[in-house]
């Protein structure tokens, strides 16, 4: 009976890497390259911000930069990443900027303002524009973007088959679970949080530098 069930199971996770990344990259490219054509054929609202409270409430580095050029970055980077996420195209880091202008977005957008406990902050996990934030569609649109972070675009990408080209499927290094790993891994969380909390992003990046760092943990 555990055979069985074993057998079954390890044909749907080798099917699987056929298809769950490839179903992630569909309904990320068409999430994000339609967001992207909307402002391509759209109007500058970030224009119509003002300064004061562009600087309040963007992130910095973005906070510094002028509203033309962010409205500009984010326009193309949401249309040439989504098209490179549909094509599996250096997946992991299409995925990464996409996250980048996702938190962006949420930080300046549909975070809230201020909030004294989880119990408040999670007020704001809707879709619905209220006064506690509606951070909910792009919380899923990260969750989402981190597998292809994290695993790549899978069997049937052009990242797949480059490698299938330069020979080098053959020759992969197996799954390191090591120290250096976890830092990776704190780091990208890192990236993922610093716009919205620079307190939780700052954390997670100082666990990256101790678990690369101590010398039990990178053997």
């Amino acid at each position: 009976m555990y055979d069985l069930y074993d057998k079954l199971t390890a044909r749907l996770q080798a099917g699987g890497d056929y298809v769950w990344p490839l179903v992630l990259r569909l309904i990320m490219f068409w999430e994000f390259w339609e967001s992207g054509t909307e402002k391509l054929h759209g109007q500058n609202w970030f224009a119509q911000i003002p300064w004061a409270d562009w600087q309040k409430g963007f992130p910095w580095p973005f906070s510094a930069i002028s509203q033309d050029l962010n409205w500009a970055a984010a326009t193309w980077g949401e249309l040439i990443f989504s098209v490179m996420i549909l094509l599996g195209l250096f997946t992991r880091f299409s995925a990464i900027s996409l996250v980048v202008i996702t938190a962006v977005a949420t930080a300046a957008v549909h975070w809230p303002a201020d909030w004294s406990s989880y119990q408040q902050l999670w007020q704001g996990y809707v879709i619905t524009s209220t006064g506690s934030g509606n951070f909910k569609l792009p919380l899923i649109f990260i969750v989402i973007l981190l597998p292809l972070v994290f695993h790549g675009g899978g069997k049937i990408s052009l990242d797949y088959l480059l490698l299938k080209l330069t020979g080098r499927d053959t020759n992969r290094v197996d799954r390191i679970g090591d120290g250096f790993a976890a830092a990776l891994v704190f780091s990208v969380m890192g990236v993922t949080t610093i716009f919205l909390e620079p307190v939780w992003g700052i954390s997670f990046f100082g666990l990256a530098i101790l678990t690369g760092l101590t010398p039990a943990l990178r053997r």
